[in-house]
């Protein structure tokens, strides 16, 4: 039995979102009605873990899991390693530390979602420059810790938006994207993601019918998941090229 199987897929709205650096966005796009993506990032996060059997793992993904999904996707289990190995690198890890998911502060996503929930986006840039900073891996020891001030200091303003302006786990989904992946709150999205690898793939799947993209994994076509996953701008970072070596690799 799947650990996010309980969860009921309801009404769902496409979101923008925009592929980033550091710096700022790469490009600018706004997806039609029927269109939506994801790109890549990092962190971490502070929930507390939910009570589990202490002899089995809580967090890892194992060969069993994948397999699990990718049948009931109808999918290859190289076609998702495939997706993970370009979204979180080669050691496929969706956690930062035990029950701090892997996460990155977007400010550009910040910038969209805050003001939605009451945040004036000048006032927090003076009461908390932090927000819209680079991480600073000097100050804080690591890029993960960096990326957590961030998200600590946007919290202070207002949690939801803070929430919803990252991008968690192992595949990369934006906070603002908890709907679509069958949730009923981005309370309960960053619950799961901090919970288990196996949520953040479960996650993963039910984001992936919700828009239709389990055809394109099936047939590996990376262009056309690319396209809707990472957005416009995956030619440019060559994810489809990159995602088909990857498949390669794992299906040996």
């Amino acid at each position: 039995m799947t650990l996010h199987k309980a969860i009921i897929l309801s009404a769902l709205v496409p979101v923008a979102a925009l592929s980033q650096s550091e710096q700022g966005p790469i490009f600018e796009y706004f997806p039609t009605q029927n269109e939506l993506w994801l790109d890549s990032a990092y962190f971490s996060h502070w929930y507390q873990l939910p009570a589990i059997e202490a002899d089995k793992p809580w967090d890892r993904l194992t060969e069993e899991d994948y397999a699990e999904v990718a049948a009931e996707l109808d999918v290859e289990v190289a076609a998702i390693k495939a997706v993970v190995d370009i979204e979180t690198g080669s050691k496929h890890i969706g956690f930062w530390k035990k029950g701090k998911a892997l996460l990155n502060f977007d400010a550009s996503m910040y910038r969209q979602y805050a003001p939605k929930h009451g945040v004036k986006i000048a006032e927090a840039r003076k009461s908390h420059p932090i927000i819209f900073s680079s991480p600073d891996v000097k100050k804080y020891g690591s890029k993960q810790a960096a990326q957590y001030a961030r998200l600590e200091a946007a919290m202070q303003i207002d949690r939801e938006s803070a929430l919803e302006s990252c991008f968690w786990g192992m595949f990369q989904i934006g906070g603002f994207n908890w709907r679509l992946c069958g949730c009923s709150s981005v309370e309960e999205f960053c619950t799961l993601m901090n919970r288990s690898e196996r949520d953040q793939l479960e996650l993963f799947a039910a984001f992936c019918r919700a828009r239709n993209l389990v055809r394109f994994i099936r047939n590996k076509d990376w262009s056309s998941f690319s396209l809707r996953y990472n957005g416009p701008g995956y030619k440019k970072l060559n994810y489809h090229n990159r995602m088909a070596a990857s498949y390669k690799k794992f299906s040996k």
